[in-house]
């Protein structure tokens, strides 16, 4: 299924009178409008291919019908999702859930729907079927020498597949870590994991990055060997220049300061993106800006202000990787991705309202209340008017929900591919 410009057009005359009426009041409330809008109209964040269909819970999962069967059905799927929002121009693949058989028809396909490839992901915390040795105790930490060359040499792979697909990044998840005191040596685990990474990194092509992804806990309960930020710097400190740490919003333990994490990545250049979610207890996936949007929107703030120290602006050609990582339990996955980049466009809008020489001003007084205002100030402004008038200038959707429903968008591609269908990957 396409979904043409024309068609979103047609659907955005009805919603232009009230939305003219909502931005030209916010145009009243906001200053420099025009700047904020290209950048959020240059922003773009990642789908990943495992994303397209109902995620699985520990106990199951619920098809919705109409799900992606294949690589080519879930480009498409990516296609509606960029069609609807002009945000979502990249798709990011997990190997081997999503091998390309035939990379230069899947570039023309993707090309077609306006889509670029972003970071590659290896997958060495499953067991595949035609893999020699199982990772049930690790794989780049594994004690066994001959499992750890079978997981470097499956990333080598993956980074292959991304090169044929014109990605620029590979993203490592390891799963390693232990269960149960005395099972494993810490030390011998961290330099298991840094001798193979060391493999995988100089395999990188001269223009790509490794992104080093940490993970508190889960599968391993009593120790993960890239469990927080810290371990995932050394090791990118390590690696070298094209090393850097991911960042996973649901990661962590509760309450953690993931602000200051960023900040501080930030500060050492070595925040090479994230994942993007939101949870209530621990790497629950939900829709980013479902449970805790101000700590969204306090993120965003420390990456704005970071670019403006650093020059850098990070909505387009920064080389940072930004991407959804969600598990759609219960909901339609295309409605949930759409909500969770508006999320994100919504925080990122509102940090660009900070004012940042004011904010400075109260840090250096010690004036609490006032630098807590000024940010409040931000995080309350609608911007909502400002996200729309985004999508309209870049010819997406007023409101892409909407037009999603009011198109029969699922209920085609239910008649396209099926109602018991079940998307491949995950």
């Amino acid at each position: 299924m396409i979904l043409s410009e024309k068609i979103i057009q047609d659907h955005n005359t009805s919603l232009l009178a009230k939305h003219k009426l909502h931005f030209e009041f916010a145009k009243s409330q906001i200053n420099d409008v025009d700047s904020i809008i290209k950048r959020l109209v240059d922003f773009q964040v990642a789908i990943p291919s495992w994303a397209l269909g109902t995620g699985g819970t520990r106990f199951g999962r619920f098809p919705g019908g109409g799900e992606p069967r294949s690589l080519e059905e879930k480009i498409e799927d990516v296609g509606l999702l960029h069609a609807l929002n002009k945000t979502s121009g990249a798709i990011s693949l997990h190997i081997p859930w999503d091998i390309p058989t035939a990379p230069k028809d899947i570039q023309t396909l993707a090309a077609q729907h306006g889509l670029a490839f972003d970071a590659v992901n290896s997958n060495t915390f499953q067991d595949q079927a035609d893999q020699e040795y199982s990772y049930k105790f690790g794989s780049l930490q594994n004690v066994n020498k001959a499992i750890r060359k079978q997981a470097v040499d499956h990333n080598i792979e993956v980074i292959k597949h991304g090169v044929d697909l014109g990605s620029k990044s590979l993203t490592v998840w390891l799963s390693d870590g232990s269960c149960f005191p005395g099972q494993l040596n810490f030390r011998k685990a961290f330099e298991n994991t840094l001798e193979s990474l060391q493999e995988i990194y100089a395999a990188l092509p001269a223009d790509w990055k490794m992104f080093v992804e940490y993970k508190a806990f889960e599968p391993n309960f009593y120790s993960m060997t890239v469990g927080d930020w810290g371990q995932s710097l050394l090791f990118a400190n390590k690696l070298g220049e094209k090393a850097y740490t991911l960042v996973d919003l649901g990661h962590h333990l509760p309450n953690a300061n993931i602000e200051q994490i960023v900040s501080l990545l930030m500060m050492e250049g070595k925040l090479g993106g994230f994942h993007f979610n939101d949870s209530k207890y621990g790497d629950d996936d939900l829709t980013v800006g479902s449970i805790k949007p101000y700590q969204l929107f306090l993120i965003f703030n420390e990456l704005t202000q970071g670019a403006q120290l650093n020059n850098a602006p990070f909505d387009q050609g920064s080389g940072f990787g930004w991407m959804i990582d969600a598990s759609h339990n219960i909901k339609d996955p295309l409605e949930d991705l759409l909500q969770s980049v508006e999320a994100i466009q919504i925080a990122y809008a509102q940090s660009l309202l900070v004012d940042t020489i004011a904010l400075e001003d109260a840090r250096q007084n010690n004036d609490v209340a006032k630098a807590q205002e000024i940010l409040q100030e931000a995080y309350r402004t609608d911007v909502r008017a400002l996200v729309a008038e985004a999508r309209i200038r870049a010819g997406a959707s007023l409101s892409p929900i909407a037009a999603y429903r009011d198109l029969k968008v699922r209920k085609e591609l239910i008649s396209e591919r099926g109602l018991k269908t079940i998307a491949t990957g995950l």
